[in-house]
């Protein structure tokens, strides 16, 4: 089905745009994916302040969703020029408040990847979570305790640590435990808010 969509541009001008929503159209997959991003997005910020659990290693909240597309350069563009998303080389970056202390800045990634991508192996799966956590040296050592496949060592830059761990439904997990004050001097003013 074909649905006509009206918008306004940054000069005020109405234009109208013709989107196919025909389930397992690109549209309708690109709504799915903006809803999933949008909720993940406005909950970010707020799971760290609503997690009860342990004041050890733990996931406080998520840090980015990545998936396979067919053209990521031009999905990138269409979400600029549709939803103002400000995109940079990866994605977009989402930016948010932390839920503890309101003063600190978090951020969750938006990326497309390529359908070639091996980025999310060895999942099957055409798309792969960020986590942040908290403590993800003894996080580790708990995951591969409990007998949780761990598939690779961590990785440390300057923006966090990061390691990838595999669901028991074959899901690649990213591990990250965030340095986002790099990321603020790196994208101050280009990010969603």
């Amino acid at each position: 089905m074909r649905v006509q969509v009206r918008r306004v541009d940054e000069l005020g001008r109405t234009k109208a745009d013709t989107m196919d929503t025909t389930p397992g159209s690109h549209t309708q997959k690109s709504i799915l994916v903006i809803g999933l991003t949008a909720l993940i997005g406005f909950g970010a910020g707020r799971l760290t302040s609503s997690i009860q659990g342990p004041s050890g290693p733990r996931i406080t909240g998520i840090g980015g969703i990545f998936f396979k597309s067919e053209d990521p350069k031009e999905l990138k563009a269409w979400y600029a020029e549709h939803f103002g998303m400000p995109t940079n080389e990866y994605g977009a970056m989402f930016e948010f408040r932390e839920g503890a202390d309101p003063r600190s800045i978090g951020y969750l990634q938006w990326s497309p990847f390529s359908q070639k991508t091996t980025y999310f192996a060895p999942s099957e799966k055409p798309f792969m979570i960020n986590y942040r956590v908290k403590g993800i040296e003894a996080l580790v050592d708990e995951l591969k305790a409990s007998g949780a496949t761990v598939t690779d060592s961590i990785a440390t830059y300057e923006y966090g640590k990061f390691v990838h761990v595999m669901d028991p439904e074959g899901n690649k997990l990213e591990l990250w435990e965030p340095m986002d004050s790099v990321f603020t001097n790196l994208y101050e003013g280009t990010t969603v808010k």
